[in-house]
């Protein structure tokens, strides 16, 4: 422990208290001749401090601390000096307690927060505001430069500290990143912080016990939500590794956006679920990836697809993460991709190739085989589950049908087929799209038989609406019962989903005069809530055309049009 003698610390409190606040020639002059010795007395100082046990104890060994270094917070000259700033602010970081155990300490926290708020601030009478004042220049552009100057040797820190362990697996130096991170928890939202931020989190991963300051976490994970602070993909992607609770929270902030705010996301949920880094994060670990998963599947056990209106938009959000997650595992290097299988455990192995290669991997002629193969694959899914009636059974079910909405892309190709396809080849497209909207296994309690009879109901719907959609879109002159009937249809709760994809990919995917297309959309969806759904599967649609090798202009005219047409008539509706 560092001794001070009484002559020694009567010295510089006569100094510190001395040059006071002024600015004067001869003040200023006074202190820059003793610039060098107070700096190797503020670094004994801090050895001093960093060998106490608490805040008290260091207050009562050495009880003139307090008074000097809040004098020396504010005198401009001192501050402006960055080596004497850093040892200042690495002093106060030691005097905080991150868990106070008395009023004292509690006490010295609030102190050193104010104090630290005071050193940055850029208001009349602050310490940036009078140095400023005295260098002639103006009081926010000391403050940026200054504390860009404190984050720059803290960065150096962080780094040594790094370079300091043996073998990734060593346990860093817990006090200096401790309290480090401790001393930015006031200053989280300053974009000079961020540089320091992002690199204490990226720091806790590699280091093998965590030493981040649970404040610190806490304050950066609610600047990052309420975006009043900007860090890197890499940063955050630290941050959720540190702390799978601030990770669900994100997962869960995308969903509520999705849902409370239909008629901004769909314009561009590509763009909003990539802005959320989620799928980035998911590429690079798989646990991250599994705990977002999970998150989506429970809104699937609590029936959020299957029994309420929010069921598209909330797989439409899982189609489109899905799709950007395997987006950016695919741009991975081969050494650092993990199997497929590691990302989807309970699903079958012979489905996961079929289903996780995207359309514009495949040969456009080769859609239709390919389409068929999946069928093929989950129907046998089904009938096992069918011959008999155990849990395992039942899971399988849901897990090829929950792996179906992640890939709900080929459920896209499958109904834009057929908008031309012949007859002959409809049936494997329109179970796939039957199988998509409505499981043979919903989880209601039914009998066997029953189920059955419900399955081949509903392939009966998609094949009616199949027949009357082509007569729309396809006849010179559809007769007006056509119409009818698919307004019919679409008025179902069983079928409105099913009928209304396959309409609107008739809508987009068709030949005819694109009048004519807009005056059988306006005659067909009339009803608000139509509307709104509509927005939906055209955002899904959307997506998977933006990963086409070449995109037809008439076909990117058509969707846009559509969508912001049905944006119009939403808005209206709440008017």
């Amino acid at each position: 422990m560092a001794a001070f003698s009484d002559t020694e610390v009567q010295f510089w409190m006569a100094k510190a208290v001395n040059w006071g606040e002024t600015i004067s020639s001869s003040a200023l002059l006074d202190t820059s001749r003793h610039l060098s010795s107070l700096r190797i007395f503020l670094q004994h100082v801090l050895q001093a401090l960093q060998q106490m046990s608490s805040t008290s104890e260091a207050l009562h060994t050495f009880p003139f601390v307090g008074q000097f270094l809040g004098r020396l917070c504010w005198n401009p000259c001192v501050i402006a000096d960055e080596r004497s700033q850093s040892l200042l602010l690495r002093c106060l970081s030691c005097l905080y307690s991150a868990e106070p155990l008395n009023a004292v300490e509690r006490k010295a926290n609030m102190w050193i927060k104010n104090l630290l708020c005071h050193l940055i601030s850029e208001e009349e009478g602050s310490v940036a505001h009078a140095t400023g004042k005295h260098a002639g220049s103006a009081p926010k552009q000391y403050y940026e430069e200054a504390l860009e100057k404190v984050v720059s040797l803290m960065i150096e820190k962080v780094i040594k500290s790094f370079d300091s362990l043996p073998n990734s697996s060593a346990r860093c130096s817990y006090g200096n990143i401790n309290t480090m991170s401790m001393a930015c928890v006031p200053l989280v939202t300053r974009p000079q912080m961020s540089p320091l931020i992002s690199g204490l989190l990226k720091h806790s991963i590699l280091c093998v016990s965590s030493c981040l300051n649970e404040e610190f976490i806490e304050a950066v994970n609610e600047a990052w939500l309420r975006k009043r602070h900007v860090i890197d993909e890499e940063a955050v992607v630290a941050l959720w590794c540190h702390s799978p609770t601030f990770l669900e929270g994100a997962a869960l902030k995308l969903l509520e956006s999705v849902l409370s705010d239909p008629e901004t996301v769909t314009q561009n949920l590509e763009k909003h679920v990539n802005e959320s880094l989620l799928p980035q994060a998911s590429a690079l670990h798989c646990h991250i990836f599994l705990i977002v998963n999970e998150i989506y599947r429970n809104c699937v056990c609590r029936n959020v697809l299957m029994e309420i209106d929010e069921n598209l938009p909330v797989k439409t959000l899982i189609q489109v993460y899905t799709l950007c997650f395997l987006q950016r595992l695919t741009g991975q290097k081969p050494k650092d991709r993990l199997p497929h299988r590691a990302f989807f455990p309970n699903v079958k192995p012979s489905l996961l190739g079929p289903l996780l290669t995207p359309p514009s991997e495949v040969p456009r002629e080769a859609w239709l085989d390919h389409l068929s193969w999946i069928r093929s694959l989950l129907q046998s899914v089904v009938e096992n589950e069918e011959e008999g009636d155990d849990v395992r059974a039942y899971q399988a079910v849901f897990e090829a049908w929950f792996l179906l909405v992640q890939c709900g892309f080929w459920v896209d190709t499958a109904a834009e087929l057929l908008v031309l396809a012949a007859p002959e080849n409809s049936e494997p497209l329109l179970w796939l799209l039957t199988f998509f909207h409505h499981p043979t296994n919903r989880g209601h309690q039914r009998s066997q038989q029953t189920v059955r009879d419900l399955t081949m109901e509903l392939q009966a719907v998609a094949r009616e609406a199949w027949a009357h959609i082509r007569v729309l879109f396809l006849a010179h002159s559809p007769p007006p019962r056509h119409y009818c009937a698919v307004k019919e249809l679409l008025s179902s709760n069983l079928s409105t989903n099913l009928v209304l994809h396959l309409f609107l990919n008739f809508a987009v995917f068709s030949h005819g005069p694109v009048s004519i297309t807009f005056e059988i959309t306006d005659k067909v969806l009339m009803d608000a809530c139509v509307k709104r759904r509509a927005l939906w599967i055209l955002a899904s649609i959307d997506c998977r055309l933006n990963r086409a090798s070449s995109l037809d202009s008439r076909v990117h005219s058509r969707m846009r049009t559509l969508q912001d047409t049905l944006l119009r008539a939403c808005a209206e509706s709440l008017t």
